[in-house]
């Protein structure tokens, strides 16, 4: 199916595929807790039940209690004071693509904003490449100080949400932790947000959905950018 769209656009004809979660449990050893008789201190269970803990009987010493949840407080400062490093922070940053993404790194690694970014331009072998990226996802799985300095270039790769090889006319599609792909639509891709399932229409002929906005990017650096922004209204 070939699709005419403002911006050039692939006939998509995808591949999808996902990867199941696993779990990871880990019992509490013999050491871990210790048999008292029956207690009344609802502040200490209280605290026990915010920190994740669910008993069977056995109670945990107030000692190893106490140091448990200073391990977790530490934990969790120290999580904290690595999500205020911003990969984009001190950079100075020239071109109006980088600045965009400098813009919505914080919202979206804090899960705020969700965007979605289109490129268009060519790979180091001068092949001509599309594809749009999970900005959150790559994120997550890439030190994106590589791309604010310059030292990489931001391309779509085969396992992003959609990618095409213009020369090899490969296409490959793929949902992503925060997005499913609708690669069925006789208008072209969809992508929606797993969070709230709310649509989001990449069709520049089309609104872009609910919550959703759509921003082409005048930048040096690449071809064509456009990226698009959902705020997810679902409460947590």
């Amino acid at each position: 199916m070939r699709i005419s769209w403002t911006h050039r656009s692939p006939p998509w004809t995808c591949t999808t595929w996902s990867v199941a979660p696993q779990a990871c449990h880990r019992a509490l050893e013999p050491a871990d807790y210790e048999l008292k008789p029956p207690q009344t201190d609802e502040s200490l269970a209280r605290q026990l039940v915010e920190l994740g803990y669910r008993g069977t009987g056995e109670i945990l010493k107030r000692e190893d209690f106490e140091a448990r949840k200073a391990a977790i407080e530490i934990a969790r400062m120290a999580e904290r004071t690595q999500k205020k490093a911003l990969a984009s922070a001190g950079k100075d940053l020239q071109d109006n693509f980088l600045k965009a993404l400098a813009v919505r790194e914080d919202d979206n690694r804090n899960g705020k904003v969700s965007s979605v970014i289109f490129i268009r331009d060519k790979n180091a072998y001068g092949q001509e490449v599309s594809g749009y990226i999970d900005y959150a996802n790559r994120l997550k799985t890439e030190d994106f100080e590589l791309y604010f300095s310059g030292k990489k270039r931001l391309l779509p790769r085969p396992t992003d949400l959609s990618f095409y090889n213009w020369d090899s006319q490969i296409a490959v599609c793929n949902s992503s932790p925060n997005y499913q792909v609708i690669d069925d639509n006789p208008h072209g891709l969809l992508f929606k947000y797993k969070k709230d399932r709310k649509i989001l229409n990449v069709d520049p002929k089309g609104h872009p959905g609910d919550n959703s906005t759509r921003t082409s990017i005048q930048t040096d650096l690449y071809t064509q950018v456009v990226i698009f922004d959902h705020i997810s209204r679902r409460k947590t």
